[in-house]
């Protein structure tokens, strides 16, 4: 590993990347994965895109004004000369963004990236805890935050809000700015993951790394066009919203509608009533506009992707039934930056994930690392453009092994080469000696037309170790009690092996989840 000359005065980042030892083999096999030695993205997602379509192209929508290329560019331009002007932001320094999806925040986002800085997006439903951990991990020099979302920040920190005050600065700056040559591996966002426990781990992606999820997952499963119109629900915090929201649309030119909130109702409205084309949300947003039956809304969509979490087999099945084409699945990680397993169209098939995504390997491996014959299920390894550096942090050595980055799921691969996923190697069940995985128990749950949503899990028991215990949020008008249990009971044992079947279903009104989406299953293991 030999690392380009940085751009970075601050080196914070660089010195502390794992040790050489510890990366995963890096992987660009593909010619368009060959970037220069000296690469912004922000220059590359925004000023070239400017050059090659022009300036009038729409860009940056909400759901009441819509910012053209050159507007953005503008914009952008201006605010890096806020940050380095007026806060001395320097390359290398962090600067820590705090706000709902809005043009707003993507233009400052943009203008973190040309001033040479390293972009730190929240989630904006985190607290004052949760923020103190992540500005003691990310040292930032400052943040600019919406000013709706001032309270929660740290009283020490350095902040510029927008809205006002970043607007009436940005005006007194020049419309253009030399963007800073950065290194293409040169750290250019550190994303935290969206774990559940434990402290925070921030993940250091390179400006190449921006810049290559858009030309594997984008280019190859997504293919956007220049007319598309993306929109979706995932916090431009969460990877998942970054690369679908903001970085794929950009680098196709496209333009990209941002909601700062919608319930699944909401949002197939937006969908149907502002044209969308291309579609990012979760499973369970798909799920519940399916069982609402505004299925049909959806119609215009001709690109859908789920993310976040596994797809249930029967919401993928009602999605092409109701709007005549499949979802494209997609598994990620915030480690990897984006999806590196998918399928599309023909390729689709509905109980798996899909494919490795061109530019990207994957295997199989048991405990030892050694790969297992197609059909036994094993832990997930991947390799590719992208992968997991951890900030300064001893749990670098989990994720990557033998130059693999090891997902935490577990997965079987059939013999065409599809991949299906099993569990999140911590959600298997042994019970009385079998190996349970709760989401097979999960999908056949969602099969029954009275569950809205459910999670399993195992809980301990004297006798068996653990048991199958089943969390049902019902349809609403369903009476819960012992028969509603009994016959869910029964369900799961006439649909899948009868050892399967919960031993204890719970009743509740919601699931828990965190701030984006993803269920917290420790949450329901607390007594």
């Amino acid at each position: 590993m030999r690392l380009s000359p940085s751009a970075h005065a601050d080196p914070f980042c660089r010195d502390r990347l794992p040790p050489a030892d510890q990366w995963p083999e890096l992987v660009f096999d593909l010619p368009e994965l060959r970037y220069p030695d000296r690469l912004n993205a922000a220059t590359a997602l925004l000023d070239d895109t400017v050059a090659k379509s022009g300036p009038d192209r729409p860009c940056l929508r909400s759901l009441t004004e819509t910012w053209a290329y050159g507007e953005v560019l503008t914009r952008a331009n201006r605010v890096a000369h806020v940050l380095v002007t007026d806060f001395g932001v320097v390359p290398g320094n962090r600067v820590l963004l705090r706000g709902t999806n809005t043009p707003w925040l993507a233009v400052v986002w943009l203008a973190v990236l040309k001033a040479g800085a390293v972009a730190v997006t929240t989630m904006p439903m985190l607290r004052r805890a949760e923020l103190d951990k992540i500005v003691g991990r990310a040292k930032p020099a400052i943040a600019v935050c919406d000013e709706r979302l001032l309270d929660e920040l740290p009283p020490d920190l350095p902040v510029v809000s927008y809205g006002t005050d970043l607007a009436a600065r940005a005006e007194r700056h020049p419309a253009t700015f030399a963007d800073v040559r950065t290194a293409a591996d040169d750290v250019a966002l550190l994303a935290f993951t969206s774990g559940t426990t434990g402290s925070p781990k921030a993940t250091m992606h390179f400006h190449r790394d921006l810049l290559a999820i858009a030309d594997t997952f984008s280019r190859h499963v997504v293919r956007p066009t220049p007319d598309d119109l993306f929109c979706g629900t995932p916090p431009l915090a969460f990877t998942f919203g970054l690369g679908g929201l903001l970085i794929f649309p950009l680098r196709a030119g496209a333009a990209t509608l941002l909601v700062e909130r919608a319930t699944p109702a909401e949002l197939a409205a937006i969908v149907a009533g502002k044209g969308v084309t291309v579609l990012f949300t979760a499973p369970t947003a798909y799920r519940a506009i399916l069982n609402a039956g505004d299925g049909a809304l959806l119609a215009g969509v001709r690109r859908a992707v789920s993310a976040g979490e596994s797809l249930p087999a029967p919401v993928a099945e009602h999605y092409r039934d109701v709007v005549g084409r499949p979802l494209i699945d997609g598994l990620g990680s915030t480690e990897m930056l984006h999806v590196f397993i998918s399928a599309a169209d023909d390729d689709a098939r509905p109980g798996t994930t899909g494919k490795v995504v061109p530019g990207y390997r994957a295997a199989v491996l048991d405990i030892d690392g050694a790969p297992v014959p197609d059909g036994t299920p094993g832990f997930l390894a991947v390799q590719g453009p992208t992968g997991c550096r951890y900030l300064d942090d001893p749990r670098q050595r989990d994720y990557v092994r033998g130059g693999w980055n090891i997902t935490g799921d577990t997965y079987v691969r059939d013999a065409d080469g599809y991949f299906r996923f099993v569990a999140r190697s911590d959600d298997m069940i042994i019970s009385s000696g079998y190996n349970i995985a709760a989401p097979e128990v999960e999908e056949v749950l969602l099969t029954h037309p009275d569950v809205e949503e459910c999670a399993v899990i195992g809980t301990p028991d004297p006798d068996r170790g653990s048991v199958v215990t089943a969390f049902v949020v019902p349809r609403p008008g369903v009476e819960q009690g012992p028969e509603f249990a009994k016959m869910l009971q029964e369900h799961v044992k006439t649909t899948a092996a009868p050892y399967k079947y919960p031993r204890r279903v719970r009743f509740v009104e919601a699931l828990p989840r965190n701030a984006s989406g993803k269920l917290q299953r420790y949450r329901l293991r607390e007594p």
